[in-house]
């Protein structure tokens, strides 16, 4: 793999603190460097076209003046690879959005979880969803108030919320969910300890709402039903691998990844709750590789970064 002979491949990043902090770390940064590949922190307050030069442009970045930024370093230089096109990125920003695209693939036993969008706490009387229910902001930016989820268990607990937000259905799932990393022609599903069954005698004692810091407490308050994590089989691969291509397709991205559930009522069908671009690599067992891998393709064009 490795291809020190030649030159190296630049690829400029551009990242919040947070996500640089946890992906840009020395493990990553020597594996790359050993096969041909060094990262280059972007400064985005200054015209990309004024860097580099970059074989590649990776980025997690929203604001206005960056996608501007972007787009006049894309016009300028067409060829040049940028994971991903902040278009592809919007999608997966909003939380309707996201799950659509699930929803269009029409793959046998997925689905996503019946969902509807609340825009104002009013009129919530009929709402043709079962509690429990998850509670969700409607924008997913990574922001710490897009991760304030919590479960409501009846029409009181909806009082508190803030509009705009998603209500859905919550789905028993064995207290399990499975975590698929994507990147490009690589993915990894691990499995995760997840929120606890709630059966329907238990919910008839239960009130009001609970964020998703105190689930643990619903557990040991007897509220949840007993989680078999160890024993939990993964979902079958040719299912994971069909999910994969079939979202990499329809975002256009090659860069995320997705949760996934097994429906307590039937195990044979399989529901995606959630799409993250960009997500916490570094948790996932030889992500340096995998990564380094990833980029190399990217530059060499075996990998199609969409608009690109």
């Amino acid at each position: 793999m490795s291809n020190l002979s030649s030159k190296p491949y630049q690829i400029g990043y551009a990242l919040t603190p947070k996500k640089e902090q946890t992906f840009i770390v020395p493990s990553l940064l020597s594996h790359a460097s050993q096969n041909g590949v060094v990262l280059t922190k972007i400064d985005p307050t200054k015209p990309l076209i004024q860097q580099g030069p970059f074989d590649c442009i990776l980025h997690k970045l929203y604001d206005s003046d960056w996608k501007q930024n972007l787009q006049d370093f894309a016009s300028r230089n067409p060829n040049i690879p940028i994971i991903a096109s902040p278009e592809s990125i919007d999608i997966l920003r909003n939380r309707i959005s996201m799950l659509e695209t699930v929803s269009k693939l029409k793959i046998n036993n997925t689905g996503v979880p019946k969902q509807i969008t609340i825009t104002e706490v009013t009129g919530l009387e009929n709402l043709k969803l079962n509690f429990p229910l998850i509670a969700k902001p409607l924008d997913a930016d990574g922001s710490e108030t897009s991760h304030k989820l919590h479960l409501i268990f009846d029409k009181d607990g909806l009082n508190n919320l803030t509009a705009p937000f998603v209500l859905q259905e919550f789905v028993n799932h064995g207290g399990v969910v499975f975590k698929v990393y994507v990147a490009g022609k690589y993915f990894r599903c691990v499995k995760r300890k997840s929120l606890p069954d709630i059966s329907e005698e238990k919910l008839v004692n239960l009130k009001g709402s609970l964020p998703f810091s105190q689930v643990s407490n619903l557990a040991a308050a007897g509220g949840g039903e007993g989680c078999k994590f160890e024993k939990t089989e993964m979902p079958p691969e040719s299912l994971v691998k069909e999910l994969v291509e079939g979202l990499k397709e329809k975002l256009r991205l090659n860069l995320f990844n997705f949760d996934v559930i097994r429906d307590g009522k039937n195990k044979e069908n399989y529901l995606v709750i959630d799409i993250n671009y960009f997500p916490g690599y570094a948790k996932m067992p030889d992500f340096e590789s995998v990564i380094t891998d990833f980029l190399r393709d990217v530059v060499h064009k075996d990998i199609n970064c969409g608009d690109n």
